[in-house]
């Protein structure tokens, strides 16, 4: 139909590319432009006499982690998703547990005592140790913002609906929006939780969650959305 909405996938690659082909694989309308690019950040690996296991709440660990890992590798992860555990598996990691609602349950699920390395990006979670289980972290990579492109006729269009996958994603978005001069109130939002969707503040034509952090979840919003437009 010429007058479908267009999902607007705004997160960095590779996951730019990887929800671009999941859309179309259901059949969506879908332009990339990823606001955001990972960059890597020099990191000191501690003893790994000292550390039990990996805490992983993103497959940009795996990506942007660089040598730091290699002598880690012997170290179970326990990981946020399915897709940080394929990547877990893919760098020759084991997988001691995956989540499905957030690196904080995974945590919770976690037997002590226990003494774990997190891995993380800059822009991260707090998260709350059980008894018994110790956290140390370490940044491995971080996240450089990139302009929207002011020629992108999607957001002129009054039919887009932008995927955040990321609370800095959202405050960046709304940002550009304002410096671009789009008309906010002619987007719907479709984010994979409260506190993204709230990062993007209000003003929007319509602000959607997801029924879980993931991309599946995320695409069935948007399919749900596409079809009642």
């Amino acid at each position: 139909m010429a007058d479908r909405p267009m999902l607007l996938v705004l997160r960095p690659e590779p996951g730019c590319a990887a929800t671009m082909a999941l859309a179309q694989a259901r059949g969506l309308t879908v332009h990339g432009q990823p606001l955001s690019q990972i960059v890597p950040v020099a990191w000191e690996t501690p003893d790994p006499a000292s550390v039990d296991g990996l805490l992983i709440g993103s497959a940009n660990v795996f990506a942007h982690g660089g040598t730091g890992l290699d002598v880690l590798r012997a170290k179970p992860c326990y990981v946020v998703g399915k897709a940080t555990a394929e990547a877990a598996r893919a760098a020759g990691f084991a997988v001691a547990a995956q989540g499905e609602g957030g690196l904080q349950k995974v945590l919770d699920g976690i037997a002590a005592p226990l003494r774990l390395l997190r891995v993380a990006g800059e822009e991260h979670l707090a998260l709350a140790a059980p008894q018994g289980v110790t956290i140390t972290t370490r940044i491995a990579y971080r996240s450089e913002a990139l302009p929207l492109d002011p020629a992108l006729a999607v957001l002129a269009g009054g039919q887009a609906i932008a995927l955040l996958h990321s609370a800095a994603t959202a405050r960046h978005f709304a940002k550009e929006c304002q410096r671009l001069g789009v008309d906010t109130s002619q987007i719907t939002l479709a984010a994979l939780g409260p506190r993204i969707a709230s990062a993007a503040g209000e003003g929007w034509r319509a602000v959607h969650c997801a029924a879980a952090p993931n991309d599946a979840a995320l695409l069935e919003l948007a399919a749900n959305l596409c079809n009642e437009a």
